[in-house]
């Protein structure tokens, strides 16, 4: 039985008039175009196996505790992330490398306490970030000032430390009222004097104390120069005092003369 040969540029016709290849879909996730849903699987990691094509990713709802160096692929099309009601601890300064397309991160229902601006450069475009829901006592304003894009920022729900540490962040958020979101929501939790007191309803006055405690430049120079020397002096104040009271009681051990001559007897 002779075999039917397919002429050569009918083949390559062929070739190319197949579809392309479906972009890579990690075999825990459901994906159509540009959207990858991985969703309530059970991750304990961001899957690797992403088209760059991507650009919505949903991760919510699984096992993610830390987001170490480069997690994620490069995605250069992504422009929406959602960590939602995972365990995130930790996330690495590097973690979100290649992903300066991201426009919305929600970060919310987490158990994160410390972030800081570095994590944050990479996303140029980030317009939106939910950080509610968290660990949150306090965020240095370098954070949401890492975002030059920065439209909408949602902070509540975190259990917030109002004490002179929240100053910069208090500032922050009076200069930015119409980037924070849910602004009734940001309430103090510590003190508890202070419980469940809206930060937003604090004034300039409510810091005076900080402001007129805090040290300048100058007061730390002052007490770095004069710190050794009233150490030195301390010391040279023992000595001498000391000296003194050695030589007291060396007089008292010293026979008693009386004034009249010849009358001292030592016995």
């Amino acid at each position: 039985m002779g075999c039917w040969r397919v002429p050569g540029p009918v083949l390559a016709l062929l070739l190319l008039l197949r579809p392309p290849a479906s972009p890579a879909c990690p075999a825990a996730c459901r994906c159509t175009p540009g959207d990858v849903d991985c969703a309530e699987r059970g991750l304990r990691e961001v899957p690797w196996s992403l088209s760059t094509n991507t650009s919505t990713l949903w991760l919510g709802y699984n096992f993610i505790t830390v987001l170490g160096p480069r997690s994620f692929p490069p995605l250069p099309g992504l422009r929406l992330l959602s960590l939602v009601h995972n365990r995130l601890e930790l996330i690495h300064s590097r973690a979100l490398l290649g992903l300066g397309a991201l426009q919305e991160l929600d970060l919310s229902h987490n158990h994160l306490t410390v972030l800081t601006p570095e994590t944050f450069l990479p996303l140029t475009s980030l317009a939106t970030l939910n950080l509610g829901s968290n660990r949150l006592g306090e965020l240095e304003p370098g954070v949401p000032g890492a975002l030059p894009q920065l439209q909408a920022l949602l902070l509540q729900d975190n259990p917030w430390v109002c004490s002179c540490g929240i100053l910069p962040l208090w500032r922050w958020l009076s200069h930015n009222r119409e980037k924070v979101q849910e602004k009734s929501l940001l309430l103090c939790r510590v003190p508890e004097q202070l419980n469940k007191y809206p930060i937003m309803a604090f004034g300039d006055e409510s810091f005076r104390q900080c402001q007129e405690t805090s040290l300048s430049p100058q007061h730390y120079i002052s007490a770095f120069i004069i710190g050794p020397f009233s150490f030195i002096a301390s010391i040279f104040f023992c000595t001498f005092m000391g000296s003194l009271i050695v030589f007291y009681h060396s007089q008292r051990r010293e026979p008693r003369c009386w004034r009249r001559p010849r009358v001292c007897r030592v016995h």
